[in-house]
């Protein structure tokens, strides 16, 4: 059967089932985090996005073969059953969003001002991906909260923001303790898809 290696290794695999999850953002983090959650029986999983596949993309992103084409639609052909939702997220229509509905949201998105709003609205079910750009070393990716990345330059910028925002409440974040490299829109999939999997770890670990 299908799941049977997972059910093996995720003693309430029937509660893990029944996880709703929301993924925001669907590139080179995200794609790889909804591989993971599909390919682990979650089947209710919803993403956002509204990007289409560039050829730069394809040394990292999912579904990226189909150049020119929608992210959501392709990767909803690719993971039959999931819902996919064609949006730009701002900070004005994340306000709209009911976040109710999902036992978690992954923020695989990379705007700041976006991920911000996102943080905000959707806690306590957030878990958040922090710089995974600029880095080759998958070995250096760590878990922990927000108030605790070191060496992280774009985390540093959404402490200082939230901390504006007099934002102090707790949560996870997956980030890189690897020094970025100097160079421009450098990125690995070594790196990125890892961020990608270990979001998706740390939802299954949340609900075991």
């Amino acid at each position: 059967m299908r799941f049977d290696r997972c059910k093996k290794l995720f003693s309430n695999f029937k509660d893990l089932e029944k996880l709703k999850v929301l993924i925001c953002g669907v590139g080179g983090v995200g794609g790889y985090a909804l591989d993971c959650l599909y390919r682990s029986g979650i089947k209710d999983i919803t993403i956002i996005d509204f990007d289409t596949f560039d050829i730069t993309n394809q040394n990292r992103q999912i579904g990226s073969e189909f150049i020119g084409e929608k992210k959501v639609n392709v990767l909803k052909k690719l993971y039959p059953n999931i819902k996919a939702i064609d949006m730009k997220l701002t900070p004005t229509n994340i306000e709209k969003i009911d976040f109710s509905k999902y036992d978690i949201v992954i923020d695989a998105i990379d705007d700041l001002e976006t991920k911000i709003a996102l943080i905000k609205k959707a806690y306590p079910k957030i878990i958040s991906s922090m710089g995974a750009a600029k880095r080759v070393d998958p070995t250096k990716i760590r878990v922990d909260s927000i108030w605790k990345t070191q060496t992280d330059p774009f985390a540093k910028k959404v402490r200082d923001k939230l901390k504006k925002e007099n934002f102090k409440k707790d949560f996870k974040v997956v980030f890189s303790t690897e020094k970025p490299i100097k160079c421009d829109m450098g990125s690995f999939v070594g790196v990125t898809g890892a961020f990608g999997f270990t979001l998706c770890s740390e939802v299954l670990k949340k609900f075991i």
